[in-house]
């Protein structure tokens, strides 16, 4: 992005006006006539100490200079030449008849600030002199630029310069490093989503101690990490909230699904490092790559993670263009970072994508059917599979019997209407007496009559199938496949599927990057190509801000699904564009990319809060300091699952069935059976927890989980009674907490305690806990808020 415009400033400035928000400031180049020079100052303190919201009120464009020399029906925002008719003018100086005073909710400018401004606009509106013509752009839509690292003393980590250099210009200080054990804790939550062992935590500080040594200790211990099999786990889990992964189908049946497959293909692509540009074009179109493997077909379950509906009398194609709106959305929002779904019923009301352009997208991902694949799994339990299916078969058969009255009934009340619905199998059922029906036709009978409406019978049926698909064809999962022919597209009036109109063919919105199809038909897989060329300016802006954002608890953009005119400036622009292009320059790797930020020193800063910080930057935008971010709630479980000596480290497989409470099941439309899983799998981790979008484990929910209906891209962070709560009285919780006790009665509480938080504690807190029994303080410890929070 390189060095921002003077008119890049004021028109931040005029966003502000109508949308303040969260402090910031833009820094400008250095020279300019006297008046710049003196009007710098003012607008950097004054005016744009907010992220530059962009905004079409009144039908104002604000993201170019043209736009604000335009104006809407309050006139124009800066009239070069006549500031006595420039909005800007009228808002700070607050004259306006209609609008009040600006800046909103901030102290006003003093009239020698006015001045300032009025004599800018007075002599032309210009930017200073030496600083070169800039695109007209929102900024998002320009590629990155090359950007020279700044040279601050004693500092040599570029993540670092930069930052520091921000923190010199608003004369604040970096926190320092922080103590050892927090460090080693905070790195090892971060890339593997479990806390280090004691005797860990004892060998990083031991090694630690020197400080010549130090740098290469730390970055060993990294790089051991990123080599662990759980870090595609902890980063993996990030991946599918972005993919709205779940494990039901949605809507109000609900029904389970099997594509746990394509978790486990993500966790495994993490921990090879695919490079980010493969890893999408797999999930975008790998069944289209030449002679694509089972993996790369199983990866484009990403946009299989649509929801199916599932009831009766429904219109299919109403909803499989609703899956199709899904996928244009979720693309938008997940690589380029822009809200594209707006425009499904009108042009974007703040972004240069029409309606045309939208539905170009909406083609490419029109063109689909969408099968499930047979995938070959050795790790499947036939024989536990098997005693499974004779259970069920038993279960089944005495629901029958408590309902022959209801089923008697049924029958002797079916029309010719009613029998024209019936599957070939219960017609020929019909023809049987009741006495002498096979159990599979008193089960097609049964499931079209009085089971359709029992939610018991419908649950375990359900199983019983899943089980004979296993059982018959192997494990399958949900995948995408290119029809021979591609479906006609059309835009849908205010995007209702009922109403077509013309009639558009693949293509790419104008304000981006050209597409490079491969023929003359393009397909998804020139659409994923087109996500990660390197000339787009959105995908690894978007990426590497996320990735951020999961270590600071904010992004360099802290609006991350939205870069587009409506969205946060960045608070660092060089540092994200630096940041961009080095990830693209690394071979889109992301396990560089993890290193490249937990080894800068502002990563490994102390989190503690400082007064002088409350006023110069309450946010921490500026950086000068780390933060303490509240644990996933998955990662909350593992933590406790590690602490108390339980965690089961197996990786990938079918997802489990930890405890939950009673009565959860009974919340949707269809009471399900939920059979807690035996042995050691009730002890995994959090990612492999079966979740149903309708009614997912609450102690997931109480930590903010994402239910898996629409891509997210940010977790939120709640602090609520409920989660002291599930804490404390979860059936899971208190599991943890009876091991937890073990290992105080056998190690002592010094120890049991640094196996949940990693240091030692306190003399005051050794004398709160002593009086309490084992059990007690076990309970105790997994409730802290240390516990389940970074540091």
């Amino acid at each position: 992005m390189g060095s921002r415009t003077l008119w890049s400033v004021i028109l931040s400035c005029l966003r502000t006006f109508l949308f303040a928000s969260i402090a910031f400031t833009v820094s400008l180049s250095a020279a300019a006539p006297d008046y710049v020079a003196e009007i710098k100052p003012l607008l950097k303190n004054q005016c744009v100490k907010c992220h530059g919201a962009s905004t079409q009120k009144g039908g104002l464009r604000l993201d170019t200079a043209a736009g604000a020399i335009k104006g809407g029906k309050h006139g124009a925002a800066v009239m070069p030449g006549d500031a006595d008719r420039s909005l800007l003018v009228a808002l700070v100086a607050g004259t306006h008849e209609e609008i009040s005073r600006m800046p909103y909710k901030r102290a006003p400018l003093d009239s020698t600030e006015v001045d300032l401004i009025r004599a800018w606009i007075a002599a032309g509106a210009l930017a200073p002199a030496d600083e070169e013509p800039s695109d007209d752009r929102h900024w998002a839509f320009i590629a990155p630029q090359e950007v020279r690292l700044p040279r601050i003393p004693g500092v040599d980590h570029p993540i670092d310069a930069f930052v520091r250099q921000r923190l010199v210009e608003e004369k604040i200080s970096p926190a320092s490093e922080t103590d050892a054990i927090t460090l080693i804790r905070r790195v090892f939550l971060d890339l593997t989503g479990l806390p280090p062992s004691v005797k860990e935590v004892d060998a990083f500080v031991a090694e630690y101690k020197d400080p010549a040594q130090r740098e290469t200790v730390y970055l060993r211990w990294v790089n051991q990490l990123l080599k662990s099999p759980h870090y595609g786990e902890r980063w993996g889990r990030w991946w599918l909230d972005q993919a709205r992964y779940a494990d039901s189908n949605g809507y109000s049946i609900d029904a389970p699904r099997q594509i746990w497959k394509f978790r486990d293909w993500v966790v495994s692509a993490l921990n090879d490092d695919m490079p980010f540009d493969q890893f999408t074009i797999e999930q975008i179109a790998g069944d289209l790559l030449p002679n694509a493997t089972v993996d790369q077909k199983v990866a484009t379950g990403f946009h299989r993670n649509t929801q199916i509906n599932q009831e009766g009398g429904i219109d299919k194609e109403q909803f499989r263009i609703d899956s199709v709106f899904d996928r244009v959305a979720t693309t938008g929002s997940v690589w380029l970072g822009l809200s594209i779904g707006c425009a499904q019923c009108h042009d974007h009301k703040f972004d240069p994508i029409s309606q045309a352009e939208y539905y170009q997208i909406f083609a490419f991902l029109n063109n689909q059917d969408e099968p499930t694949l047979t995938v070959p799994d050795p790790s499947v339990n036939r024989e536990a599979l098997g005693e499974e299916r004779k259970m069920l078969e038993a279960q089944i058969t005495a629901h029958w019997v408590a309902n022959k009255q209801a089923f008697a009934e049924w029958e002797a009340e079916l029309g010719t209407p009613s029998r024209s619905r019936l599957s070939k199998t219960a017609l020929a059922a019909l023809k049987v007496p009741m006495a002498k029906r096979s159990f599979e036709q008193k089960r097609a009978l049964f499931t079209a009559g009085p089971g359709a409406a029992d939610q018991v019978y419908r649950a375990m049926n359900e199983r019983l199938s899943e089980i004979e698909a296993v059982l018959k064809n192997g494990i399958t999962t949900l995948v995408m496949k290119e029809l021979p022919e591609p479906r006609k597209t059309t835009i849908f009036v205010k995007g209702d599927f009922t109403r077509p109109a013309d009639e558009v063919t693949p293509g790419v919105p104008t304000v981006l990057h050209a597409l490079k199809p491969r023929g003359v038909k393009p397909d998804r897989l020139d659409l994923a190509t087109w996500l990660v060329d390197r000339q787009n300016p959105l995908t690894a802006r978007v990426l590497v801000n996320r990735v951020w954002q999961q270590y600071f608890g904010t992004g360099l953009v802290d609006t991350e699904n939205d870069f587009g005119t409506q969205g946060s400036l960045p608070s660092h622009p060089d540092l994200l564009d630096w940041m961009a292009r080095e990830f693209m320059g690394r071979g889109w790797s992301l396990k560089s990319l993890h290193r490249l930020i937990v080894t800068s020193a502002t990563y490994r800063q102390s989190s503690k809060a400082r007064p002088d910080l409350q006023v110069k930057d309450p946010t921490n935008r500026l950086l000068a300091r780390q933060g303490r971010l509240r644990l996933d709630a998955e990662v909350v479980r593992d933590v406790s699952l590690a602490a108390s000596g339980l965690l089961n480290p197996k990786v990938g497989g079918a997802p489990v069935y930890p405890p939950i409470p009673d009565g959860v099941m009974s919340l949707g439309q269809v009471r399900r059976e939920w059979k807690v899983s035996p042995g050691a799998d009730k002890y995994r981790r959090g990612l492999y927890t079966f979740v149903y979008r309708a009614t997912p484990p609450p102690s997931m929910s109480v930590f903010d989980a994402p239910d898996g209906f629409a891509a997210c891209t940010r977790r939120i962070r709640s602090n609520t009674p409920l989660q002291a709560l599930t804490l404390l009285n979860d059936a899971a919780q208190v599991e943890f907490a009876k091991a937890l006790t073990n290992l105080i009665e056998k190690e002592g509480l010094v120890a049991a305690f640094r196996r949940v938080v990693a240091r030692a504690p306190s003399e005051e807190e050794q004398r709160l806990l002593a009086p309490l029994d084992a059990f007690s303080a076990a309970r105790v410890m997994l409730n802290l808020d240390e516990t389940i929070t970074r540091e």
